[in-house]
C-alpha cells in the first residue's frame, strides 16, 4: 500500500504561479492537489487531455470554454481536451481542488 501524504509533499514550480503538488501519477492518470489564495488565479489554458476539478473547500470560480460558474466543495466539474479552462479564486477564502487528467498528458 502506498499513502501519500498531501501536506508532506513538495510544491512544484509551475507557469501559473501557485501552490502545486503532484500527489498521483502513473501511465494512465495523473493528479495534482492545487491551492488558490485569494485573488490567485490558474490562466487560461488547453490540455490535449480530458480534465475534470474536484472541489475540495472553498467556492473557485471555473471557467471552461465560454462557460463560468462559481462552484463549492464535493463539486466535479469536467473540461474536454482541447478547450481552454481556467479557475479563479475570487472569494475572500482558499480555495483547494484535485485536478485530474485522463490519460496523462505527455
Amino acid at each position: 500500500m502506498k499513502i501519500t501524504r498531501v501536506a508532506e509533499e513538495t510544491t512544484f514550480k509551475n507557469p501559473h504561479k501557485i501552490q502545486a503538488k503532484k500527489i498521483f501519477g502513473s501511465p494512465d492518470a495523473e493528479v495534482i492537489h492545487m491551492t488558490l489564495n485569494p485573488g490567485e488565479n490558474l490562466m487560461s489554458h488547453i490540455t490535449p487531455v480530458d480534465v475534470f476539478f474536484y472541489i475540495l473547500a472553498g467556492e473557485p470560480t471555473i471557467e471552461i470554454g465560454n462557460e463560468k460558474e462559481k462552484v463549492s466543495a464535493d463539486s466535479i466539474i469536467e473540461s474536454p481536451a482541447n478547450i481552454p479552462h481556467c479557475v479563479y479564486n475570487e472569494s475572500a477564502t482558499t480555495a483547494r481542488f484535485l485536478v485530474v487528467k485522463l490519460p496523462k498528458s505527455a
